[in-house]
């Protein structure tokens, strides 16, 4: 159940974010939900899309550098103290997170986050075995 990230490196300039967003959205791919993160000289761009072979092909043929990268997206509880009751899961545990953002809108009262972490199948089967819900990519591409 991981999920396919495309990271899509892009200059720190002002106008270089709409290329990669105006290309997949002439082609009808659909950014389910993102994250950008900078450096002095370059952004990274992440994204989970409705095709991500498909955007990857086409990022690639247009010049930008991009990685694949596997996450996962867990639901959790939309109140205060849910991110908390995630994270509570995995103390005792080896597994570090590298990164995390969230969706932008939740489903049923839950929020969705995305996780990259070091050891994905072992978050991955603590996090089930703790109740948590983790995502498959229909249920995610699936406005």
């Amino acid at each position: 159940m991981k999920l396919h990230q495309i990271s899509v490196f892009v200059e720190n300039k002002p106008g270089a974010l709409i290329q990669p967003c105006r290309l997949l959205s002439s082609n009808r791919i659909d950014i389910r939900t993102l994250c950008l993160a900078d450096t002095q000289q370059f952004g990274i761009l992440r994204l989970i899309v409705s095709d991500w072979q498909r955007a990857e092909r086409l990022l690639n043929a247009a010049g930008f550098v991009t990685n694949l990268t596997e996450v996962i997206a867990v639901e959790i509880p939309d109140h205060p103290g849910g991110l908390t009751d995630v994270l509570g899961a995995l103390p005792d545990t080896h597994v570090n997170i590298e990164y995390m953002y969230a969706f932008a809108e939740g489903r049923d009262g839950k929020a969705v986050l995305i996780f990259r972490f070091d050891k994905p199948d072992e978050a991955m089967a603590r996090l089930q075995s703790a109740g948590f819900n983790v995502l498959d990519s229909v249920e995610i591409y699936t406005p």
